[in-house]
């Protein structure tokens, strides 16, 4: 009796004492994060409320099927069974805490097969678990990180289950009870124990009981303060996903005087929802795994950028609020920051460049992300002291790292914001961007060729006349074609770059032929700002976007067909707010094609011979979800074989030119667009085929690194139509 009630007594203040902490912790890092910015006016716990009233059925697939963990399948089936496996063992905890109390299980009806069920999700635990330690230290995969820190929830996770099982076997020892098929793995270890005698069973149990709540409780206080406190902030992340279209940025507001700065300069400046994003990240990989600037020998790495944040917010959250992050206290470093240092950059630079390997780019984040004693977090700067220029400028925005991000990271949005502030704010740019954004500004396209030839391409590049007087073979521009149906939006890439051109040519031969009443701008016509906004210059972005809209409104446009994805993201997604009439359609061309061939306005009768592989554009697939389209005008080809490379569709890899880097040149490492080109050349194409000015002039460039340009030919999806139905 005595020793009940002290038991008792015990377990209620060691259990107090660890919710507190537990709820300490929580409470501090919560505190951090409401330094940053609200998310849309709204505090976070108000965006919760409405976000959780709306519902979604994403949310439910990805937190509850594990939708994101299951594009690697080995890890996501491990992760399946780890995930609920423990939401099962909540009640086996229970029912160990129970027999602890009150001498024995509770007495409920069908508590054979509960029992069953328990031991059963003890063993398929400790197996994922092995399988886990597996990939990790047998394997060895490249994404995972090693060490003690990553070990340390393995070794609680070993330790619960051993204690959990103990508990069982003496609990059945000191109760004389009989092996059951109902408990097979407690029924045994109880046998092997059988001569501890009923006081030796008494004790097991008791020891094995205090180290599993012990366990458990001491997990509960670090789950917050490590990388696992993503088992309660990324189910948060997930409801707090955006709803509008990924390929959506964040509007700023340009005309608000009260705005003392634009982009992101310090942690603060991020939103609370970024801000939560640190805290979700579990430290997997897989975006860096996936990302092609890690992939190419470069220091981006979005794994560590985000975990890097996650550091700065902590220790600035803590010296701006004067509440250690560490609970308890005492073990933790004290003072100091952690800064990127020089030994990164160094790192990379002295590698050679010729694999497609995210290894030197792990290395040499794990090198370079320091502890500095005698730095102060308040005055570490985020641009410099956590981010470096080199990191942000590397980025592709291909938002593979976000397809990939089982726990609805967005990374794409906090780069561009980075770089608003560097462009905005402090005017830094690379030198070629730079030059880009001028061109683009004075004259409308990045190589600053006058803006009086947009149209130029109309006749340097005579369409074919069957008939002279066949009306069928101009291209007219809005002027001259008032009532036209669609809008060919031709570009700055279609209407200026000598090889895109015969890719707007082919366009154009092809909707005459299908009888579409189409026409162009000309001259008329302006960039879509998808390259400034990328880049960071909103500024610019805005004032393009407001003038093409303009020119719309002014020729009625309702229909859109674009040869260039970039472009068709910014017209379908991004151009609605700032004026563009929700009625508007926006086409890819790859759409518009497939639905002529499909209605049979187009008509494939001559055979063109090709092993054709295709290469998807980052924003017409990840970005929009355009896969079959330009796959469907493929098939339609007689004599097209076409294969899938190994990283196709959503884990397409990126050509390299998306955003703003199509104006940069790569100076560290392997070029990306040579990495995307080795893997189409892996299935021995004759053809690899694209549906984007700029992957389509990445490739080109990578068959000639290759030497291999005079066997195998980049060509658009529109160009082998052409020749398809034209048989030229």
């Amino acid at each position: 009796m005595i020793w009940t009630t002290v038991n008792g007594l015990a377990f209620l203040a060691v259990t107090a004492g660890a919710l507190a902490l537990f709820i300490r912790v929580v409470r501090r890092r919560y505190d951090y994060l409401r330094l940053g910015r609200k998310i849309g006016g709204r505090e976070l716990g108000e965006a919760l409320r409405e976000a959780a009233a709306r519902g979604t059925k994403r949310f439910a697939a990805e937190v509850f099927g594990q939708k994101k963990l299951l594009k690697d399948a080995r890890s996501g089936v491990m992760h399946i069974v780890i995930f609920y496996g423990f939401i099962l063992l909540q009640f086996g905890a229970l029912d160990i805490v129970v027999r602890g109390l009150f001498g024995g299980p509770p007495p409920l009806p069908g508590y054979a097969v509960f029992e069953l069920l328990q031991e059963t999700t003890v063993a398929l635990v400790l197996l994922a678990m092995g399988y886990a330690t597996y990939r990790r230290y047998g394997e060895k995969l490249k994404r995972l990180k090693r060490g003690w820190k990553p070990s340390v929830v393995t070794w609680f996770i070993y330790s619960l289950m051993a204690s959990v099982l103990l508990t069982l076997a003496f609990d059945r020892l000191r109760h004389g009870e009989e092996a059951a098929w109902t408990a097979p793995i407690s029924s045994a270890l109880a046998s092997a124990f059988g001569g501890v005698g009923e006081l030796g069973a008494s004790i097991g149990f008791y020891v094995s009981w205090w180290a599993h709540l012990l366990i458990l409780l001491s997990f509960l206080v670090y789950v917050p303060q490590s990388k696992h406190f993503h088992i309660l902030t990324a189910p948060l992340n997930l409801l707090l996903k955006r709803t509008e279209p990924v390929g959506r940025l964040t509007k700023l507001d340009l005309e608000d005087e009260t705005a003392e700065t634009f982009g992101v300069g310090t942690v603060e400046h991020f939103t609370q929802k970024q801000m939560l994003d640190f805290y979700a990240c579990v430290e997997c990989g897989r975006c860096t795994n996936v990302c092609p600037a890690s992939s190419t020998g470069k220091l981006l790495s979005p794994m560590h950028m985000i975990v890097k944040l996650r550091d700065h917010l902590i220790e600035k959250g803590a010296a701006v609020t004067s509440k250690s992050p560490w609970v308890p206290a005492f073990g933790a470093a004290e003072g100091g920051a952690h800064v990127m240092s020089e030994a990164a950059p160094a790192a990379i630079a002295g590698l050679p460049p010729p694999i497609t390997d995210i290894a030197p780019t792990m290395a040499a984040q794990q090198a370079g992300w320091t502890l500095r004693p005698d730095a102060k977090p308040e005055e570490v700067a985020l641009v410099g002291g956590v981010m470096t220029e080199e990191e942000i400028w590397a980025c592709t925005t291909c938002r593979n790292c976000e397809d990939q991000c089982p726990v609805g990271n967005e990374h794409v949005d906090k780069i561009v914001d980075l770089r608003r502030h560097l462009v905005l704010m402090e005017g830094s740019l690379p030198h070629d961007g730079q030059r880009a954004m001028q061109n683009i500004e004075r004259q409308g396209n990045p190589w600053g060729l006058s803006r009086s030839d947009r149209a130029k391409w109309i006749d340097e590049l005579k369409l074919p006349q069957p008939a002279p007087a066949d009306p069928l073979t101009r291209v007219p521009t809005v002027k001259e074609n008032p009532n036209f149906d669609i809008l060919f939006f031709v570009g700055s890439m279609g209407s200026y770059d000598n090889r895109t051109k015969k890719v707007s040519r082919a366009v154009a031969r092809l909707l005459n032929e299908a009888g579409v009443d189409f026409a162009v701008l000309g001259n008329e016509e302006k960039g879509s700002g998808d390259t400034p906004r990328r880049l960071g210059n909103e500024m610019l972005f805005q004032q393009l976007a407001g003038e093409n809209v303009a020119t719309f409104e002014k020729y009625g446009v309702r229909r859109i067909v674009t040869a260039c994805p970039h472009t068709y993201n910014a017209l379908k997604n991004e151009y609605p707010e700032f004026g563009l009439a929700a009625d508007v359609e926006v086409l890819h061309h790859t759409e518009l094609l497939a639905q002529l061939v499909a209605e049979g306005r187009l008509q494939a009768k001559h055979e063109v011979k090709e092993r054709v592989t295709y290469h998807d554009s980052c924003y017409l697939g990840r970005y929009n979800e355009v896969y079959e389209p330009p796959r469907d005008v493929l098939r339609a080809i007689p004599g097209v074989e076409l294969i899938e490379m190994e990283r196709s569709r959503s884990n397409g890899m990126c050509c390299g030119a998306g955003g703003g880097r199509m104006w940069m040149e790569e100076t560290q490492g392997k070029r990306v667009n040579l990495a995307r080109t080795e893997q189409a050349l892996a299935v021995d194409p004759t053809v690899v085929a694209s549906a984007c000015p700029y992957c389509l002039t990445m490739v080109e460039d990578g068959t000639k690194l290759k030497n291999v340009e005079d066997r195998v030919k980049a060509r658009d999806v529109a160009e082998l139509l052409e020749a398809a139905v034209f048989g030229t």
